[in-house]
């Protein structure tokens, strides 16, 4: 599982490598590769967590069509440890990867800090910026228009429901009905909510947490916590205040579980079924079924959110100093194109931010047999083509942690008022930002 701001794997921005120091340095190995005994070129690929190029087949593929290359996979399981080693390396010169992978947390301060250490990919051979999404394309890339790396895959959300619960509740349960009811509003998602409440199966709510809810509806927001020209704006923020209402009302009305998201808890209440629906991105879908079990096949089923928002997504780039640079960048294009986008979604469930993948029957006619058969090609990639262009500052994971963990958590969790909540948020925030 790869996603952005909310799991566990927090981001660790540049403050946190000081820290680390030479003790990173010294016991990291060089793993810019080198050539193997036969001769071949090894290409190293580092990443966090599961990619799904490997389990894809697509390193095997690329070795067969280039017998003079081997690639080899440097995985660190969590972006919280990976992205630090990396500013690390790229600060020293050294002990780098000939791709790295980058989560979307992290794409502003690289492009913004480290875009001179990166490839520039928009002139490399065989890329066509017109293949990616607008906007994930334009994560990428520095004001001087430097494309620091390719886009590989994207989180749009749906809503992951229980058609079980909601047929007690009384509530439609087919998902084109599921999704009416909410359709262009998430105020409406949370009147469902209310509605829920009314007939709610004993020991059961409407969704898992007041935090899940604000973090979708601020992903549906091109500006959340920064303008375009990267000014502070959470204050008086469209997208901050319509999530944080939207969420205290949910806290204050009892349609939570109250529950903090990824910790084990909210694991156990996915087979305990405690909560009916969560804002889901794909790569939620395996977590679903992995702490729902056997018992939630059938049961969980996909919705359309009630506006596209994105949630998780990464890029591969090639360091300046890589070993094989010029093999890194056509391999690095080659695993980003449509048809590599899409082998990798039919594998592990990672949407394509290449919009040419979805017409492949491997996202076109892609069903999810554990969520009744949901059409969750269709239904993410038609999500996917909905998403604004989210500006992303440098301070967003704070920003946000700060709203969710602090303030929701505290109306949510401690029965403080929305104001005192907004307060305590307020007051964190300014503790890691500047003004």
């Amino acid at each position: 599982m790869r996603t952005g701001s909310t799991t566990p794997r927090k981001v660790v921005t540049l403050t946190a490598v000081a820290a680390l120091g030479a003790a990173l340095l010294a016991g990291c190995a060089d793993d810019s590769g080198g050539d193997d005994a036969g001769g071949k070129t090894v290409i190293t690929v580092g990443t966090f967590g599961v990619f799904g190029y490997q389990q894809a087949g697509l390193y095997k593929e690329y070795e067969k069509l280039h017998p003079g290359v081997k690639i080899k996979e440097n995985v660190i399981e969590r972006n919280d440890a990976y992205y630090p080693q990396l500013l690390t390396h790229l600060a020293a010169g050294s002990g780098l990867s000939d791709i790295q992978a980058i989560e979307v947390g992290n794409i502003n301060e690289v492009v913004t800090t480290q875009a001179d250490k990166f490839e520039d990919l928009s002139k490399a051979e065989g890329v066509d910026k017109s293949r990616w999404l607008d906007w994930k394309w334009a994560q990428a890339t520095a004001e001087d228009g430097r494309t620091v790396g390719l886009g590989t895959d994207i989180g749009p959300t749906a809503i992951c429901y229980r058609k079980d619960l909601f047929g007690k509740a009384g509530l439609p349960t087919d998902r084109d009905e599921v999704g009416k009811l909410w359709a262009g509003d998430w105020q409406k998602y949370v009147d469902t909510g209310a509605d829920y409440r009314k007939k709610a199966p004993k020991g059961t709510v409407f969704m898992d947490s007041a935090a899940g809810l604000f973090n979708a509806v601020t992903n549906g927001y091109a500006q959340r916590y920064y303008d375009g020209q990267g000014k502070l704006i959470y204050r008086n923020s469209p997208a901050v205040k319509a999530a944080w209402s939207l969420a205290t009302r949910a806290a204050e009305e009892k349609m939570t579980a109250r529950l903090k998201q990824f910790e084990k808890p909210w694991d156990q209440a996915f087979a305990n079924n405690r909560f009916a629906t969560v804002a889901c991105a794909p790569w939620m879908l395996g977590y679903i079924k992995e702490k729902a079990g056997a018992a939630g096949e059938d049961k969980w089923d996909v919705a359309p959110a009630p506006k596209p928002g994105n949630w998780g997504g990464s890029f591969i780039g090639v360091p300046t100093m890589a070993k094989h640079k010029a093999e890194a960048v056509k391999l690095a294009v080659w695993l980003s194109a449509p048809k590599q986008q899409a082998k990798v979604f039919a594998k592990q469930a990672s949407i394509p931010s290449t919009p040419g993948s979805y017409e492949l029957p491997e996202v076109k006619d892609a069903k999810n047999p554990y969520f009744g058969d949901a059409p969750t090609g269709k239904i993410f990639s038609a999500a996917a083509k909905g998403i604004p262009t989210l500006v992303i500052g440098p301070k967003d994971q704070q920003i946000m942690s700060a709203f969710t963990d602090v303030g929701i958590l505290q109306v949510e969790q401690q029965g403080k008022s929305p104001e005192a909540g907004w307060q305590a948020a307020l007051k964190e925030i300014e503790s890691a930002v500047d003004g």
